[in-house]
């Protein structure tokens, strides 16, 4: 697993010392309004997701990253590479702790992680499946670059799919 460094954010693997903080962004309803299955997660549910995080790693060679503010090495939460058996397409996706929306870091950890994907993965596409009613994470998608390229369904749910490419992105 490599580490990515922007200006504020270290983008880390995974730590056992994580799950204090990782398991309290999974207990915040606002946080998990539009994720997965659009419920709080336990602590024991938060670490296996963790674990699950960092098993992606071994097995596609890419993942999601813990994102730490590196001003105070708090984890503020997750970006990353996202591509498990069943998904439509190769991911970039985000989650962030409450206290940490509206001041740019999920944008920095994301354009971070696309320029891995495009530079050092060669990726030629990224998509980012998005709840529709999750206004931020797509005005977020479109600050990347990503558009909107339709609906699909996913594990029960309808998600919008955003997309880019890497000339796109190459070009942005």
């Amino acid at each position: 697993m490599i580490t990515l460094e922007t200006e504020r954010l270290l983008l880390r693997p995974f730590r056992h010392d994580d799950t204090d903080a990782y398991a309290a962004m999974c207990a915040d309803p606002d946080v998990m309004r539009y994720i997965g299955v659009r419920s709080v997660l336990s602590r024991a549910e938060a670490w296996r997701q963790m674990a699950m995080f960092v098993g992606h790693w071994q097995l596609r060679g890419f993942g999601t990253w813990a994102v730490e503010e590196r001003a105070s090495g708090s984890l503020i939460g997750r970006v990353g590479l996202h591509f498990p058996e069943g998904w439509p397409d190769r991911e970039i996706a985000w989650t962030l702790a409450r206290a940490y929306w509206g001041r740019g870091f999920a944008q920095e950890a994301a354009r971070a992680a696309l320029a891995h994907a495009f530079g050092t993965l060669g990726w030629q596409r990224a998509i980012s499946l998005i709840d529709p009613d999750n206004r931020r994470s797509v005005r977020l998608a479109e600050r990347l670059g990503e558009r909107f390229e339709g609906e699909v369904t996913l594990r029960g749910y309808r998600l919008s799919l955003y997309a880019i490419d890497r000339d796109s992105w190459l070009a942005g």
